[in-house]
């Protein structure tokens, strides 16, 4: 989630929005700019691409008005900025116009570090706007969405909106607030599917899930139309991998523990230990091993090492199923 590290005032003379989430990065520019619109319905907002700020542009954007007219100046992509024009930006930082507020969104990394480095020595406000590639990471932005919303929903249903709409956080935004709109009282797991069941059924969680159960039909059938709808192949083997591992971590875990504690130690929220504990009825430590090859092959075919990766996937899904069942066959 889009966080200020230093200056909480959006209307400080310089913004920094550093990350590559794309969602996050103009929730920032437009954070700014609904505070200078605020102070000034006439706010004038320029916002450039690094070819449209050449040497001189910034100087040209920040000079004196007559009218004193309060302006917002965004530039995007600002490690991509010319040597020249960097040069611009970083002689602006030592003395910012007044009326005008800089917003610099920049992709973080070495590339332009020296820009980076300067706006944050000159006392530039930070947002932080980072990729958010984790699970859990995509559940919390969830989460806060319904905050922000000021609306109630369980941990079931946050979990199960991550698994229907997947890893796009507009879609997820969107999907927030079209369920507080609709939805009267607490949003549930049961409300949720209401309104994404089409799309939780083709989700790749719901593939894994079936797999580490050891329901091989309902496996490839959501396998299947996880395809027919979309699915990226990649976030499905990375679905397989989560649900394995998630059962090798529970199965590896001290015997005892408080829920609380185990909850902490593995990383997982309590609910999410409940299911795993559900699922891993049936496994065996060479089943898991055979599972993680399996995922193994999987992700390497998907990803060019392979002709035919629904096949692989195919394959991958039957393998995890078969060792859902080891200890039970025995």
């Amino acid at each position: 989630m889009a966080r200020n590290t230093s200056n909480d005032d959006p209307l400080a003379p310089v913004t920094l929005a550093v990350g590559q989430e794309g969602l996050l990065l103009d929730r920032a520019v437009q954070q700014v700019v609904a505070a200078a619109r605020a102070a000034d319905a006439d706010t004038d907002v320029r916002d450039l691409t690094p070819d449209a700020l050449q040497p001189g542009t910034l100087a040209e954007l920040t000079s004196p008005s007559l009218f004193a007219e309060r302006k917002v100046v965004v530039v995007r992509n600002a490690q991509d900025l010319s040597a020249d024009t960097v040069k611009d930006v970083k002689a602006y930082l030592a003395a910012p116009a007044e009326e005008i507020t800089l917003v610099l969104l920049h992709a973080g990394g070495a590339k332009g570090k020296g820009l980076l480095d300067a706006a944050r020595k000159a006392g530039a406000r930070e947002v932080a706007c980072p990729k958010m590639t984790k699970p859990a990471d995509r559940l919390a932005f969830v989460r806060s969405e319904f905050r922000g919303a000021a609306r109630s929903a369980t941990p079931e249903a946050c979990q199960a909106l991550v698994d229907a709409v997947g890893s796009d956080l507009r879609e997820l935004a969107s999907a927030c607030a079209q369920l507080a709109a609709d939805i009267e009282g607490a949003i549930d797991e049961a409300v949720v599917a209401r309104y994404y069941t089409g799309r939780a059924e083709a989700s790749s969680f719901t593939v894994a899930d079936r797999a580490v159960e050891g329901r091989t039909a309902e496996a490839l059938e959501a396998l299947r139309w996880s395809l027919s709808t979309g699915v990226a192949p990649v976030l499905i083997t990375s679905a397989l991998a989560q649900g394995v591992r998630a059962i090798g971590k529970l199965a590896s875990a001290p015997r005892g523990m408080r829920p609380g504690d185990l909850a902490r130690e593995l990383g997982m929220p309590p609910w999410k230990i409940d299911r795993v504990r559900q699922q891993m009825r049936g496994w065996s430590a060479d089943g898991v091993s055979v599972a993680l090859r399996a995922v193994a092959e999987a992700d390497g075919a998907v990803k060019g090492g392979g002709d035919d990766p629904e096949y692989a996937l195919e394959k991958a899904v039957v393998s995890i199923a078969r060792a859902a069942r080891s200890a039970r066959a025995r």
